[in-house]
């Protein structure tokens, strides 16, 4: 494969590099929940105003083939944890495999696991065994509690963390037991921003991983009313148009401004790298990712792709754009290689480091990604009525522009060239026959090697006359 280069983001075959002479840094993860790939001014929306991310985008590097490894919550955060593609850790779903009307369900789906199990050795399990604070603020969605919550799987401080999905209300009193309600009326994502820049200055003196998941942008949508006015009456930028969403965005971006104020405060800015992303695509009916297809619950581009910058000032140059697909499994091993923590022999990561990519100083051997999904989501009646399904069981492998999805109902493939067809709308399977089965060969192979379980029991109740 020939070398793909945007700027200082190098793509090829090569060493990695290595970061044995730099200063142990901080780290800054922010994850926001259910933010589209196009819900961000850097990454064209005209319609939601995000000036802090758009700015930390300017001072870093944006890629722009950047994918969650699910295309909903639960088991993309657990893939982010573990550095594991979903069939080793078994979270494939939220809540049950077998979502939707039984009548409509060819297949017996896989059975999901809901909570990670503690035996995994999670990046904040690592990062903390090595010395680093470590902090969540924010959504879990992992388990709860001593064991299977923050606490138990290498978080030194948790505030808001548990297996719920969403928060009950934006506003407190938050019916959440690991967050103390604040004043009647306080905003949550507000709360946890606060909480947030407490953590940073407890920690200054000492290296910190902060891992701030924010509830939003994630349903309930409840928006601060003072700020959901400004955009009563904002022309629409084609479908995104939803007021009270887009108050719920500015909002998040508002954290995001005084998170980074505080590390300037601090003078910890240049020794931090920050790291913003999304869990998965953003909800379809509330907001758009045009020119991508689909939205939250689909394998195709607009429920997988996520907005992505990372800054590290003094090492990555500002302003960069990389086109290099990567994958969230990758910031395991990159957090590590930056942290200069050597792997421990027994840990699995299915990832790669990414470094050389942020720094263009060596070279990255680009591969293909996959996403496996045995399970079946149902699309929501009153947001998508016109469809039955957001996605049936599938698997999925990119490797370089091509593309190709294995639904297991009937088998049908679907190849799309993602440099030619942004929008995925012409199956290319039948009529690049060899370039399909090149990939389904590769797709075939990786599952045998991940030992991917294939749902392939017939349900007795399929009727969909």
């Amino acid at each position: 494969m020939g070398l793909l280069i945007a700027t200082s983001c190098v793509s090829g075959c090569s060493s990695k590099t290595t970061s044995e002479e730099i200063e142990k840094p901080n780290f800054v993860f922010i994850m926001v929940d259910d933010l589209g790939w196009k819900d961000v001014g850097f990454m064209g929306s005209n319609y939601y105003e995000t000036s802090n991310i758009d700015k930390l985008a300017d001072r870093g590097i944006v890629f722009t083939n950047a994918y969650a490894n699910a295309p909903n919550c639960a088991p993309s955060r657990a893939c982010l944890m573990t550095g594991q593609y979903t069939p080793r850790h078994g979270i494939y779903t939220v809540n049950n495999p077998d979502r939707g009307e039984s009548r409509y369900r060819k297949l017996i789906p896989i059975p999901n696991t809901t909570t990670l199990d503690n035996s995994f050795v999670t990046l904040a399990e690592t990062m903390r065994s090595a010395g680093y604070r470590t902090g969540m603020m924010g959504k879990w969605h992992l388990g709860e509690g001593e064991e299977t919550g923050p606490e138990g799987q290498g978080f030194d401080v948790n505030v808001g963390g548990c297996h719920k999905g969403h928060p009950a209300t934006y506003f407190s009193p938050y019916k959440n037991m690991f967050i103390e309600d604040g004043p009647n009326g306080e905003y949550l994502t507000d709360r946890l921003t606060d909480e947030a820049v407490k953590f940073i200055e407890g920690s200054k003196e000492d290296p910190f991983f902060l891992y701030l998941p924010y509830y939003a942008v994630h349903t309930p949508i409840q928006p601060k009313p003072g700020v959901k006015n400004k955009y009563e009456g904002k022309p629409a930028d084609g479908k995104q148009n939803n007021p009270a969403y887009a108050a719920m965005v500015e909002t998040v971006d508002a954290g995001v401004g005084r998170i980074m104020n505080k590390l300037d405060e601090l003078m910890l800015t240049n020794n931090t790298v920050v790291i913003f992303f999304s869990d998965n695509g953003g909800v379809g009916g509330i907001t758009d990712m045009s020119p991508l297809r689909g939205s939250k619950g689909m394998l195709y581009e607009g429920g997988i792709r996520e907005p992505m910058i990372v800054r590290w000032p003094g090492t990555i140059k500002p302003g960069i754009h990389c086109d290099v697909p990567v994958i969230s499994i990758d910031f395991y091993p990159t957090i590590l290689e930056i942290a200069g923590i050597k792997k421990p022999e027994d840990l699995i990561l299915d990832g790669e480091n990414i470094l050389p990519l942020f720094t263009g100083g060596g070279e990255f051997c680009e591969r293909a990604i996959f996403w496996h999904f045995p399970a079946y989501l149902q699309a929501s009646n009153n947001l998508l009525p016109d469809l039955i399904w957001r996605t049936t069981p599938v698997s999925v492998i990119r490797e370089g522009d091509w593309k190709l999805l294995e639904f297991f109902e009937d088998g049908h493939l679907e190849l799309y060239n993602l440099k030619k067809d942004i929008s995925e709308s012409n199956n290319l399977a039948e009529q690049i026959p060899e370039q399909a089965k090149s990939l389904h060969n590769k797709l075939l192979n990786w599952r045998t090697k991940i030992n991917a379980p294939v749902p392939l029991e017939l349900n007795p109740d399929y009727n969909p006359e």
